[in-house]
């Protein structure tokens, strides 16, 4: 099972590769009949308990350390949440704004730029040899705080364009997101059985169910795959490029450590594109576009990340990687 997880982790881009390619010729392979049901159209239905189950298993994995230093470096967490809620959904606004886009993609784009920080920005940070604890807790901050910033974001930038219910996305916010992490959170501190399971498969299955929801997401689309037009891939990974640019901003005028900045830079680059893609079908079924463009930001963040992290571990020399030798414990 180690060697399942340390797969998982290491090669998440070929397995979300893989799994999508997969989702998007099962007709072709096995036949569009009925007789072997697609099962990534049959999940459509359960992307709510994904996403609950996703955030249940990173509670589990939050330690009581992290969120210790939450409470001590809160200006920093605080700081950096408000560059990301800032500048992500500013630049989704110019960028789509830069491409003209409209309709379903403009959406998507927007939703792309309004989540939370992902998981597996914590992941790269480590890769990068960057503070890996000062990127859990902007993926908890973020996270915690999305109940509020990122339905009435949505709200500010879409009221004209898109009739939007900020209300009902905060409540689901809360009851997908915050919900099951304060309780994975809460079962890992009471129960030693819950917290030695979390460690052995919460990361297992918060890696599958993310991968799972791109992949019915590309199943229930693929026939837009054909529609899309070039300077979507553009504005998407321009938008991506730009979040990590502004984290190495916002490190600057905040004078944070080099390694610190480097959590900040992977974590604003890194979005949880797989809550956007649940968000825009959820709300937003009819404008399938949108979604579909979250599923690639997926990709494009990803692909971008481990490239990006490779070189930041490579630039910087050995000599500033002291300290925080803890880190390396909370990615497992």
């Amino acid at each position: 099972m180690n060697a399942f997880r340390h797969c998982l982790s290491k090669y998440l881009l070929i397995w979300l590769v893989l799994v999508c390619v997969l989702a998007f010729f099962w007709n072709k392979i096995f036949g569009s009949s009925g007789e072997i049901l697609n099962p990534f159209l049959i999940s459509n239905s359960l992307m709510q308990v994904l996403i609950a189950v996703t955030m249940l298993a990173i509670g589990s994995l939050l330690p009581v350390e992290e969120i210790k230093k939450v409470g001590r470096r809160w200006p920093t967490v605080l700081g950096g949440t408000c560059v990301q809620y800032i500048s992500m959904p500013l630049l989704a606004f110019l960028v789509s704004k830069l491409f003209h886009l409209e309709g379903p993609y403009f959406l998507g784009v927007m939703m792309a730029g309004c989540v939370p920080g992902a998981m597996a920005s914590n992941m790269l940070t480590m890769l990068a040899r960057g503070n890996v604890s000062y990127s859990v807790c902007l993926t908890t901050s973020s996270t915690l705080f999305s109940p509020i910033v990122v339905p009435w974001t949505l709200y500010y930038f879409l009221k004209k364009d898109v009739p939007l219910d900020a209300m009902a996305i905060s409540e689901n916010l809360l009851i997908t997101v915050v919900f099951p992490v304060i309780i994975g959170f809460t079962l890992a501190r009471l129960f030693s059985w819950w917290r030695q399971g979390a460690a052995f498969i919460a990361e297992i299955i918060a890696n599958i169910a993310i991968i799972w929801i791109i992949a019915a997401t590309v199943a229930r689309n693929q026939e837009l795959f054909y529609q899309i037009q070039p300077m979507l891939f553009v504005a998407l990974i321009l938008l991506n490029l730009c979040g990590f640019a502004a984290g190495y901003l916002g490190g600057s005028l905040m004078r944070i450590d080099g390694r610190m900045c480097r959590a900040l830079i992977l974590e604003i680059g890194m979005q949880n594109a797989g809550l956007g893609t649940y968000l825009a079908t959820t709300y937003f079924p009819d404008s399938k576009g949108a979604a579909l463009c979250c599923a690639m930001y997926t990709f494009g963040c990803m692909f971008n990340g481990i490239i990006l992290a490779q070189i930041l571990r490579n630039f910087f020399s050995s000599d500033e990687e002291t300290g925080d030798v803890e880190d390396k414990s909370h990615i497992r």
